[in-house]
Order: C-alpha cells, then structure tokens, then sequence
C-alpha cells in the first residue's frame, strides 16, 4: 500500500509538472552569430510586434543589433545592424510609442569614453534615424535606461561619472527623438547610484529606481517625477540591509501600486527580494524574500500581467549551473506561485529581457552560451 501511494504520488506530480510545461513554448535560438552576443533587452509594441536588441562582438568588435517578432515569437527577421563605430557599443535599451515608433538607446567609447547614443524608427524597426549622441562628458556615461510614457514623451536615465563617481542624469524627448531636453542630474550623493531602472505610469509619473552605496552597503532608492519628468521628488531609501541590495527592476500600474525587486546579498547568498507601494511610491510594505536557492540568484525583471498579475524572471546558479527561473503572483504580489526553472541548457543563461503582449504571453530572450564558446540570444514564451 505505502509504494502505491507513492506512485500515486509521483503521478500526480508528473501530471503537475507536464501542465506546467504545457503553459510555455520550447525554447529557441533565434541568433546564429560568430562573436558573443550579450545584453539583450525586450519590448512589445501595440500590435503584438516583438523587438529585441543586444550588443554583438561579430564585427570584431561589440556593436548594436535589432531584430523583431510580427507572429508572436514564432520566427524573427533577420539580424540588423544599428552601429558601425570605432569604439564599442553596450548595454543597449529599448521602448516603443503608441504610434509604433521604436527608440534604442546605448553607450558607446567610440569619444574615448563611454558616451550616451540614440537611434529611433518611425516605421516599427524597418529603418532608422541616424545616430545621435545625447552626451558630451569628460568621463564615462554608461548604462542608459529608456521608457516612453502615455503621451509618448521619451524618458532617459544613465550613470555619470562626472561629479568624480557615478550620479544619475536625466534628460527627455517632447518630439518622438527627434531634438532633446537639457540634461538634469537627479542625484546628489557621497556614494554611487548606479544600476537604475525606470518605468512611466499611465498617468504620467516616472517612478525610478536604483542602487546607492552612501551608507557604506549598496541599497535600493526610489525617486518619482511629476509633471512629465518636469520636477523630481527628494531620494527615498527603500532598504535597511547588512548585505548588498542591487540591480532593481519595477512595474507601474495604473492604479498608483508600484512593484519593485532586486537581488541581495542578506541571507549570505544572492536572493530576490520584493516590496511595493500602493499609492505611487509615497509609502512602501516591507521587503519579502521571494526566493531560497544554493546558488546565486540574478538580474530580477519584473512585468505586470492581465489583472493582478505579476511575472518575475530571474537567472539562478541553484543547480551548479546559470539557468533562468520564473515565478507568478496572480494578486498584485500579496503571494506567489512556486519557482519554476524555464531552462535546462549545458552552459550559462543568463540577462533575461521580458515583454507582456495583450493575448497575455510573456515573452523572454536572454544571452546563453550552450552553443560551446560563443553566447547567442534564446526566446521562450508561456502563460
């Protein structure tokens, strides 16, 4: 009796996890390239297009490269160069309007030092503006971050290095990229504010978060911008930690609830962790550990769903190897669902990028070197 019940057991499990699976696409290689490619970022456009960029070696050296999705993830266009320059291209960052416009933003050491650019298309990603360069710094600018509010004003966020150590600096588009806005700094500190993610409420906020190292350990700070990144409200500490708080991402909803994550350093290991706000950033619910794992766990994405949906995908070394991970709160983050490893690959994955489409897929790349020797980007979607 006790060995049926655990076949019974095991059966049960099985059927579980098949179900599970059932709610996500095979994954799926979608560049071929002969350098590494790394860093890629997602968005979804209005009518369910996919964009993705990423920084590619191929060229000899790194160099921006685009592609896109009209079915759904189910096949992309070919590979296409953004940048032909001197110097190396990183880190790129991608949004779209309600027009179908899409805006790319990167840092690039073709000047001697790392500097801002931008490349936009009015025709979703078919052809491109030439490159603009939005930074004129005697030191590096890097790690740009871009999101488009409901009135399509474009919203630019990057690390300076000019007060001697890095500071956020703001700047913004009123004409879909085409001239922009004197920078602004944002931040005044003794200590580094870096690693800063930025998302735009329909009512036009900006809400903004990022990590500083003032009070001797990296924690997460949250800043809002009114009136169309017009005015800034003063840094607000989010985290009280002994570890390192870092890499935060956030959502916004409609509603004022703002879902911020990051991994820490706390437990001894890198876990995630998850707080938000329920009336746009003016208060906050304490910090909740979201995972518990015998590796590392990394570069935290968040994205709201239909309702009260959110999805959380992160990479994880759980299992002696960097894997990417997923897990679902269907009530606005009061709980969540299990852990779930969306990858089983011989090497690394690791930088997910995600992007939520109105049939309600979430759809994730990230950079994975299971090829042998050479990182290339990979796609999943699921429910």
């Amino acid at each position: 009796m006790k060995s049926i019940r655990w076949m019974t057991v095991l059966v049960v499990f099985l059927i579980v996890a098949q179900a599970a699976q059932a709610d996500w696409s095979t994954v799926r290689r979608i560049t071929w390239t002969a350098g590494d490619s790394y860093s890629p970022a997602l968005v979804v456009d209005s009518s369910g297009y996919l964009h993705a960029v990423w920084y590619d070696h191929t060229p000899g050296n790194n160099e921006i490269y685009y592609k896109k999705s009209t079915n759904g993830g189910a096949s992309w266009s070919p590979n296409q160069r953004l940048t032909y320059t001197s110097g190396s291209s990183y880190d790129p960052d991608i949004a779209v309007d309600s027009l179908g416009g899409v805006h790319v933003v990167w840092y690039d050491y073709t000047p001697g030092n790392g500097e801002i650019y931008y490349r936009g298309s009015t025709d979703g990603g078919t052809s491109w503006s030439p490159s603009q360069r939005l930074t004129w710094t005697p030191v590096a600018t890097e790690l740009p971050a871009i999101a488009v509010d409901g009135v399509d004003r474009i919203h630019l966020i990057w690390d300076d290095y000019t007060p001697g150590k890095s500071d956020l600096y703001y700047k913004r588009s009123l004409t879909g990229g085409a001239t922009w806005a004197a920078t602004q700094r944002l931040t005044w500190t003794s200590g580094i504010s870096s690693y800063v993610s930025i998302a735009c409420s329909p009512a036009g906020h900006l809400h903004v978060v990022w990590s500083d190292n003032t009070s001797g350990s990296p924690e997460i700070y949250y800043m809002e911008g009114q009136s169309g990144g017009a005015t800034w409200s003063s840094p607000r500490r989010l985290t009280w930690n002994s570890g390192i708080s870092s890499s935060p991402a956030l959502a916004a909803h409609s509603s004022g609830l703002i879902h911020v994550v990051w991994w820490d350093t706390t437990p001894g290991l890198a876990e995630i962790y998850y707080k938000n706000s329920p009336d746009g950033g003016a208060t906050w619910t304490s910090a909740r550990r979201l995972t518990w794992t015998s590796g590392g766990s990394y570069s935290p994405v968040i994205k709201l769903g239909f309702s009260k949906q959110l999805h959380l995908v992160w990479d994880d070394l759980a299992d002696s190897n960097q894997e990417i991970f997923y897990k679902k709160s269907t009530d606005e983050g009061a709980t969540w669902g299990p852990t779930q490893r969306r990858t089983w690959n011989s090497g690394w994955s690791s930088t997910p990028a995600v992007a939520f489409d109105s049939s309600g897929y979430l759809h994730v790349i990230w950079s994975d070197d299971t090829p042998g020797g050479n990182a290339e980007i990979y796609y999943v979607k699921g429910k």
